[in-house]
């Protein structure tokens, strides 16, 4: 015959350490776990907690860029296993930001476009979003036709905002 006793200290003991884990799966969730740090320059910034649209807007309108509220295009693919040398130059962009592209190969990402509305050039200008779990893992600011141009969006050139 087998009998096994549980005193009430032992009880105690992992009622203790159930509630101290719970407390601390809580506090970790509440400090803000969502955010993605990353220092630019003389910038601090937060690329994650992009859960939805205004949070995107939010993001991008702190740089002192000026965007359309809705975004222009959206679109899923999942990032490609190599990167060619367009892909390559443009993860050196993303690596002047504090990002890095090919942390993300064969992951599902989603692709926002926004249309800016004060910056000083001919013709339309678009900011592009790279986000993945909501988090930004790619930016840019960018125009549209052939012969323009593609940059960083953190620490944009504000002599070229209106």
């Amino acid at each position: 015959m087998f009998i096994y006793s549980v005193r009430a200290s032992t009880i105690k003991f992992f009622l203790l350490i159930g509630v101290t884990l719970v407390l601390l799966v809580a506090l970790i969730n509440i400090s803000g776990a969502d955010a993605v740090y990353a220092s630019v320059g003389d910038i601090e910034v937060n690329y994650g907690g992009m859960k939805t649209n205004e949070d995107r807007v939010a993001f991008i309108e702190g740089l002192g860029v000026m965007v359309k509220d809705t975004p222009t295009g959206e679109e899923s693919f999942s990032a490609p296993e190599s990167f060619d040398r367009v892909l390559a130059g443009y993860n050196e962009i993303q690596k002047s930001q504090g990002l890095d592209l090919t942390k993300y190969v064969g992951k599902r990402i989603t692709h926002y476009t926004y249309e800016v509305e004060n910056y000083d050039y001919e013709g339309k200008v678009y900011v592009n979003l790279l986000v993945y779990k909501n988090r930004i893992i790619g930016c840019d600011i960018s125009s549209a036709d052939g012969t323009g141009f593609v940059t960083a969006l953190v620490g944009v050139d504000k002599a070229k905002l209106k």
